[in-house]
């Protein structure tokens, strides 16, 4: 018996990392979005609850992303705009509450030299490929609680079936995010 404790002991210890090293603290963490209307002026919105973690696989030294945002916490300038974002024709927040961004596992150096993190993006139950670039950052893969991760990427809004207002709101949308990190 005690070789099987000492076995599994050994072979629990080898194994990636499964929970959430680091969390995202949604008070001090955020994501934005844009889109532009009529080719003159910018829709733009935030996202007021994001949670998620980055789950670190120390053997490996990468680390997985995992963000989801809430729709129905958008705010914006104007309550008829907000309505018009949450409504079937953009972000169907009654059907489709959650976006949801999981990152391919990327290596724990890229979290402070910045580069491009790709992943999977769902919205509207739609799951396609996205790709978020990370400014570089003073934090040590080491050391990453506290630290935010800066992120900016684009997608076709048609790509998950936006399609309304086409003649006047662009099919570009960028999103950006100030990831906060901190313990679990």
């Amino acid at each position: 018996m005690r070789h099987l404790l000492w076995a599994i002991a050994l072979l629990l210890s080898t194994m990636p990392v499964s929970a959430a090293d680091l969390r995202i603290d949604p008070t001090r963490s955020r994501a934005e979005f844009s889109v532009r209307l009529l080719w003159v002026s910018t829709v733009s919105g935030s996202f007021e609850n994001i949670r998620g973690e980055l789950a670190i696989d120390h053997e490996a030294r990468t680390a997985i992303v995992r963000a989801d945002l809430a729709t129905e916490s958008i705010t914006m300038e104007s309550a008829r705009l907000r309505r018009w974002v949450l409504a079937p024709e953009f972000f169907d927040a009654v059907h489709y509450p959650q976006i949801q961004f999981v990152s391919e596992p990327l290596p724990l150096d890229l979290i402070s030299q910045g580069g491009d993190v790709k992943g999977q993006l769902t919205m509207r139950g739609i799951t396609r490929p996205a790709t978020f670039h990370l400014q570089a950052n003073r934090c040590p893969p080491d050391a990453l609680a506290g630290c935010v991760l800066q992120l900016q990427g684009m997608i076709d809004r048609t790509d998950f079936e936006m399609r309304g207002r086409r003649g006047a709101l662009s099919d570009r949308v960028n999103l950006g995010m100030a990831i906060v990190l901190s313990p679990p």
